[in-house]
Parts: C-alpha cells; sequence; structure tokens
C-alpha cells in the first residue's frame, strides 16, 4: 500500500513520522505493568492496586481513540 501525505508545519511530519515509536512506547509501559502485576511480588497491596488502575486506564484510553497494540 503506498500514500501520500503532505503537511505544512514541520511538527505535523515529526508527529506522523514518529507514530510507531509512541506505539512501541506504550507497548513498552503496558508490559512492563504487567510484568509488575503478574510476577514482582515485592509490591504492596496499594502500590499493586495503583499498576492495576494505571493499566485499565491505559487500555481505556486506547481504546476510546480506536487504537490496538497487536
Amino acid at each position: 500500500m503506498k500514500a501520500t501525505i503532505t503537511f505544512d508545519e514541520e511538527d505535523d511530519l515529526r508527529t506522523a513520522l514518529d507514530g510507531y515509536k509512541w506505539k512501541l512506547c506504550v507497548w513498552d509501559l503496558d508490559q512492563e505493568m504487567r510484568r509488575l502485576l503478574k510476577y514482582d511480588e515485592s509490591l504492596t497491596g496499594d502500590q499493586y492496586d495503583i499498576v492495576d488502575k494505571l493499566r485499565e486506564k491505559l487500555h481505556e484510553i486506547k481504546n476510546d481513540y480506536g487504537l490496538n497494540l497487536d
């Protein structure tokens, strides 16, 4: 597939070009939170709850934008 997009501002171009990097960044963050929840036995109950809520919020925001990390 081929597409041509024109940008008037360099910042808009940079944002478009960095889209995949942002996806990888969010995926890495999600995986780190998953690792903490699944394997980190040093988390207190409150810490576990916070990480769990943040991960849920991340997925909610991602879904609201119609995005996926697959």
